[in-house]
């Protein structure tokens, strides 16, 4: 769907997630406008997939507002809401039965499942997916099995998947997650590509390490402990003293056309 204005697609305010003694996010604030593309960086537990979980109205706040798309959660139908919302994950991943065609795992999103099985898909359902994994570079395997694929197929086919529905804000729970350098290249190439398209969805990518950032992401968001470290346009944000506060180690940042690298500092 194309960015017409710069509304937000997610506002989140004063927002605290806990789980009995533990509190997985604490008195976050964070706006996503339409034509921003985010990346969420922090150490392991620092509370990413928790925010991603909340944008993806999988999750309800403890305390505080969390709007999407408009709607308040707690005050609409998360399953009139979620259509809209891209999503890629790891656990939805695992919800994939390995011997289900590449194909039918792309269009099926149109039906909100995962596989297809008695739904009936029109020319233009079927014309879409055939666009998303040319697009996504699968569409020579779309008669393989989800089970053949390799790492890199897998996560194209997901990301292929998630805009069937043309949604207004794309999710990526960790992309490159397991990819060898190959992989994680194109799929870098690939992100970067989409995020230079001004019809492209808000998008927000969640990593642990600055080397996955595609080229023409625009802002960051900096986790540790649940907190926000800091938040702003990537150039802002993503800085040596800001990193190393946020992992907790001293770091030497380093950018080069765009891509980021990192190291311990000597």
């Amino acid at each position: 769907m194309a960015a017409v204005d710069n509304e937000p697609v997610v506002e989140i305010r004063g927002v605290d997630v806990v789980r009995g003694q533990s509190h997985l996010l604490r008195a976050v604030d964070w706006t996503v406008r339409a034509d921003e593309r985010w990346v969420l960086l922090g150490p392991n537990g620092a509370g990413k997939t928790t925010l991603l979980q909340l944008a993806a109205a999988q999750m309800h706040p403890t305390r505080g507002v969390v709007t999407v798309l408009g709607e308040t959660l707690g005050a609409v139908d998360v399953f009139e809401l979620r259509p809209r919302i891209g999503l890629t994950s790891s656990a939805l991943a695992q919800r994939i039965n390995p011997s289900e065609r590449v194909g039918d795992v792309v269009v099926s999103a149109g039906y909100a499942v995962v596989g297809r099985w008695r739904e009936r898909y029109d020319v233009h359902d079927l014309t879409r997916a055939a666009m998303l994994m040319q697009q996504w570079g699968v569409a020579p395997m779309a008669h393989r099995t989800f089970g053949t694929l390799s790492e890199g197929e897998r996560k194209r086919t997901q990301i292929a998947r998630s805009l069937m529905t043309d949604p207004e804000l794309l999710l990526l729970d960790e992309p490159g997650a397991g990819l060898d350098l190959g992989g994680r290249e194109d799929l870098v190439t690939r992100l970067s590509d989409l995020a230079s398209d001004g019809y492209a969805p808000a998008q927000v990518l969640v990593t642990h390490h600055v080397e996955e950032i595609p080229p023409g992401y625009t802002h960051a968001l900096l986790l540790r402990g649940g907190a926000v470290v800091a938040a702003g346009p990537v150039r802002e944000v993503l800085t040596a003293p800001l990193l190393s506060e946020t992992f907790a180690l001293p770091l030497d940042v380093q950018r080069d056309r765009g891509r980021y690298s990192a190291r311990r500092a000597a």
